[in-house]
C-alpha cells in the first residue's frame, strides 16, 4: 500500500504545477487585454499605427552629367634635395671659427668655417718677396743686355758674351713667371682658409668642431648643404604608363602634386621634370622626377609623400558619382529613378573612376538620376523617395590637380544583358 502511495505522489505534483502555470498564463492574457482596451479607450485608435507602405524607399539621388575627367596616377615617392654638397677643406689647418648654425638656411658665399690663415699668409708673403727679388735680377740683366747690344754693334764686345747675356735675361724671365704663379697659389690657399657655401640650401649637422685639424683627405667633411628650394621628388610608375607619361611630357605641361603619405593633404604643387632612361627589370617600373618650388619648406629631403601626376584629361564624357556604382553577379549596374519615380536597374560600363566620380561609357545618359545612398533597400520597381533635394547634387568638378583621390582608367564592365 505504501508503494502505491509513493508511485502516485509524482503525478499529483505534476498536476499541481500544470494548474499553477495555467493560472499564470490566463492572468497574463487578461492583463494584456485590459491594457489594450485601456489604450484604445484613451486615444480612440491603436497606440502604434502601422507604418505607411506607399511613401517610397528613402534614397539620395544624383544627376548624371557631361564633363571633363582628369586621369591621374597616384604613387608613393621620396623627397630628394635638388643638389647636395658635402663641404670639405682644400687646405690643411686647424678650424678657428664655425660660421653657420646647424639646420639653418645658408646663402651661396656665406662663411661656413675658417681655418687658421697665418701659415698661408706667411707663405704668400714669402712668395711675394721671392717675386720681388727675381724681378730685380731680371731688370738688372735686361739693363746689361741693352749695354752689351750697343757694344756689340761697335765690335767692342765678343758675340759670345752677348749671347750669354740674352740667355741670362730669358732665365730670369722664367724665374719671375714661376714666382708669379707661386704668389697666385699662395693667394688661393689663403682664400681656401675661408670655407664658403657653394650653393643656397639648408645646413645639416656640424661634423667638425672648432679646434680640430682638418685636411683634404677627410671623408666626413665639415657639413652637408642640401638645396631645398627648389626640391625634387622621385617616384616610380608602372612601365605600362610610359606612353601616357611621354605624351604628358611632350605637351610641355605635366602638373604634379605632392601630398601627405595618406593622400589627405596637398603639400606642394610642381611639374614633372624628366624620366629615367631605363625600366627597372625587377619591379617593372620606371622612375620619374618632379620639381617643386617649395618656398614654404613643406617638403624635406627623405620625406615619403604621395605623388599625383596628371597624365590625361577625358573631355565631354558621361559622369556620375562613384557611390552610384553597384556590383552584381552579372557585373556593374546602377539604380535609376524612372519617369514614374520607381527604381530601374540598368547595367553599365565604367571606363575610369576617381575623385569621387565615375566615367560611364555605356548604360546611362546625361540627365538620368541615380541612387547614391540607400541602394541596399532598393529593389527594381519600388517607389523611390528622395531624402533631400538633389538638383545640385553633382558637385563642381575639381580641377585636375586639386582632386583628392586617384583618377585612373578602369576596365570596362561586362556588357549589358540583351
Amino acid at each position: 500500500m505504501s508503494g502505491t502511495s509513493r508511485s502516485l505522489q509524482p503525478k499529483g505534483r505534476r498536476r499541481l504545477i500544470l494548474g499553477l502555470l495555467t493560472i499564470v498564463a490566463l492572468g497574463g492574457l487578461w492583463m494584456e487585454r485590459d491594457h489594450l482596451a485601456g489604450a484604445v479607450g484613451r486615444t480612440g485608435r491603436p497606440a502604434t499605427p502601422p507604418p505607411a507602405q506607399d511613401a517610397g524607399v528613402p534614397v539620395t539621388l544624383a544627376d548624371v552629367r557631361t564633363g571633363d575627367f582628369p586621369v591621374n596616377l597616384d604613387e608613393l615617392g621620396t623627397v630628394q634635395a635638388f643638389n647636395t654638397v658635402t663641404v670639405r677643406t682644400q687646405v690643411v689647418g686647424r678650424i678657428i671659427k664655425i660660421g653657420f648654425t646647424q639646420g639653418d638656411m645658408v646663402k651661396k658665399g656665406d662663411l661656413l668655417a675658417q681655418i687658421d690663415p697665418r701659415p698661408y699668409q706667411a707663405a704668400l708673403d714669402q712668395a711675394k718677396g721671392q717675386l720681388a727679388h727675381d724681378q730685380a735680377l731680371l731688370k738688372g740683366a735686361q739693363v746689361d743686355l741693352a749695354r752689351y747690344q750697343g757694344l756689340a754693334k761697335q765690335k767692342a764686345l765678343p758675340q759670345q758674351t752677348l749671347d750669354t747675356q740674352v740667355a741670362l735675361v730669358a732665365q730670369d724671365q722664367g724665374t719671375v713667371e714661376a714666382d708669379q704663379a707661386a704668389v697666385q697659389a699662395a693667394q688661393v690657399n689663403l682664400q681656401y682658409c675661408n670655407i664658403l657655401s657653394p650653393i643656397d640650401g639648408r645646413a645639416g649637422f656640424r661634423l667638425v668642431d672648432e679646434g680640430n685639424l682638418v685636411q683634404p683627405t677627410d671623408t666626413t667633411g665639415i657639413v652637408t648643404i642640401e638645396q631645398v628650394q627648389p626640391i625634387s621628388v622621385v617616384f616610380p610608375v608602372p612601365q605600362d604608363e610610359i606612353p601616357a607619361i611621354g605624351k604628358a611630357l611632350g605637351s610641355g605641361h605635366a602638373p604634379v602634386q605632392a601630398m601627405t603619405e595618406d593622400g589627405s593633404k596637398v603639400l606642394s604643387q610642381g611639374t614633372l621634370s624628366y624620366t629615367n632612361n631605363q625600366v627597372d627589370v625587377a619591379t617593372g617600373t620606371i622612375s620619374l622626377k618632379a620639381t617643386f618650388p617649395n618656398q614654404d619648406n613643406a617638403l624635406w629631403p627623405g620625406q615619403s609623400v604621395t605623388v599625383r601626376l596628371l597624365v590625361n584629361t577625358l573631355t565631354n564624357v558621361t559622369l556620375m558619382p562613384e557611390a552610384a556604382v553597384q556590383h552584381g553577379p552579372d557585373g556593374l549596374f546602377a539604380y535609376v529613378s524612372g519617369p514614374d519615380g520607381k527604381a530601374q536597374m540598368l547595367p553599365i560600363k565604367v571606363s575610369a573612376t576617381g575623385a569621387g566620380e565615375t566615367v560611364v561609357s555605356d548604360g546611362l545618359k546625361p540627365g538620368d538620376r541615380v541612387v547614391t545612398d540607400g541602394a541596399y533597400r532598393v529593389q527594381p520597381g519600388v517607389l523611390l523617395r528622395a531624402a533631400e533635394s538633389q538638383a545640385q547634387q553633382a558637385r563642381p568638378r575639381p580641377s585636375a590637380i586639386d582632386s583628392a583621390a586617384t583618377s585612373s582608367i578602369a576596365p570596362a564592365g561586362p556588357a549589358a544583358r540583351e
